[in-house]
């Protein structure tokens, strides 16, 4: 395959997705990552990884939902989410590698459920949102421990959406972001800038990619 990105439209039963592929020269699998309920894959974190894992032998593939190509401005129903996920997924299968399912805050928990049933090889969960912020009562944990295959978090230290020591135990594997907030940007007093916290989120992704075999 091309090292040139490039985009595919997808029909789903949710409507029209759209997946712009960042392939690797050789690559051993795909991670499918789709953004969040309020942003898109312009965000810093799907950025870095597309940048960064192609050289790993890991085709990225930066996933849009109907809703967000559709330019609507707030994201459907959990249900809906999931339906144009799955409608998506055969191509993401197409190039008959391994898929490990990903995505940020919302995309993370579409991708936990829907794991199991997609035959995704493994889930990357990056800023999940474990709860509302401020209502810890109303935990999303069991979507995060019903993900069925290995599953690794990246967690900003300050995500008001559930920091990593909220995170209830499981056989997850946990990575911190130091300072950062639920878009992993992290504040100048932390000393840290925002390339050095990208390094580390694509660090601990690389590493747990190179895990799976």
């Amino acid at each position: 395959m091309s090292r040139q990105p490039r985009t595919q439209n997808v029909t789903t039963d949710a409507g029209e997705a759209r997946i712009t592929w960042v392939p690797a020269s050789t690559p051993r699998l795909v991670l499918a990552v789709s953004h969040g309920a309020g942003g898109g894959i312009e965000a810093r974190d799907l950025k870095a990884l597309a940048a960064a894992l192609p050289g790993h032998g890991v085709t990225v593939a930066l996933v849009e939902q109907p809703w967000r190509l559709a330019g609507k401005k707030v994201a459907p129903a959990p249900k809906t989410l999931d339906t144009g996920w799955r409608g998506l997924w055969p191509a993401l299968a197409a190039p008959g590698l391994p898929v490990v399912a990903g995505g940020r805050s919302a995309g993370a928990r579409v991708a936990c459920r829907t794991a199991t049933e997609l035959g995704a090889a493994a889930v990357l969960a990056l800023s999940f949102p474990l709860h509302p912020p401020g209502k810890p009562e109303k935990s999303r944990a069991d979507e995060l421990l019903g993900a069925g295959v290995p599953t690794l978090v990246v967690q900003g230290g300050n995500d008001p959406f559930g920091r990593p020591g909220e995170f209830p135990p499981g056989s997850y594997e946990l990575a911190e972001v130091p300072h950062g907030d639920h878009g992993f940007a992290v504040p100048k007093r932390s000393g840290l800038t925002e390339e050095q916290a990208m390094g580390i989120l694509t660090g601990a992704v690389t590493g747990w990619l190179t895990s799976l075999g």
